[in-house]
């Protein structure tokens, strides 16, 4: 399977039926239909078994999906089969409650570092982590062999720490700076804007 060629909009849905399905394991629900799974997330059953078809056949007509078997089916297509480790570049308020955010692991991620370049908060302890010199930060996700970075601060700094955690060998950013990154093609940026996202309910209101 090329990942390359499954459209990104699925790609966005899996984590959501992700999310359900382990709801459901969670209650103790052994099988779904795509009918069910539809009706807990607010798509279409066709577009529930159209975007799981991608992957190869997971279900059996008439009896549904087996809920552990596409759980460990959908983990292992996103990768999280196993912990991905993940720095946090920015201690204010937003790095903080991500440091602090006990729901990563249980979804495949291991928040290990936090950085950030004022020098009064260098040495601070968050939980268990410890904040660190950005100075630091190429050295330090290099010897780690680290991919994954989330990105917490000012957006008139966002682009050229971009480019420093480009150098350390990160390959996916999630950006919570309000402003759009310039990144290499093999590289893959995720925008968190909570006001983007009012801007656009305030629409419908």
């Amino acid at each position: 399977m090329n990942a390359e060629k499954i459209p990104d909009i699925i790609i966005t849905r899996l984590p959501v039926y992700l999310r359900a399905l382990q709801r459901m394991a969670d209650n103790g629900i052994k099988t779904t239909s795509s009918q069910e799974l539809g009706e807990s997330v607010g798509i279409s059953a066709a577009q529930i078994r159209k975007d799981i078809s991608q992957f190869g056949e997971f279900g059996k007509q008439g009896t549904g999906y087996s809920i552990p078997y596409l759980l460990d089916k959908l983990r292992e297509i996103l990768k999280v089969d196993r912990l991905w480790d993940v720095i946090i570049v920015g201690a204010g308020d937003m790095g903080h409650a991500l440091a602090r955010y006990q729901g990563f692991v249980d979804r495949g991620f291991n928040v290990t570092m936090i950085f950030d370049n004022d020098k009064s908060k260098i040495g601070h302890k968050i939980g268990d982590l410890t904040v660190e010199d950005i100075a630091d930060m190429i050295e330090r996700v290099k010897a780690s062999g680290i991919k994954i970075a989330m990105l917490t601060i000012p957006a008139k700094v966002a682009q050229e720490t971009t480019d420093t955690l480009v150098k350390a060998g990160v390959k996916a950013i999630l950006n919570y700076a309000p402003i759009s990154l310039n990144v290499p093609e093999d590289v893959k940026v995720q925008y968190i804007d909570p006001a983007t996202h009012l801007q656009k309910m305030t629409y419908y209101l």
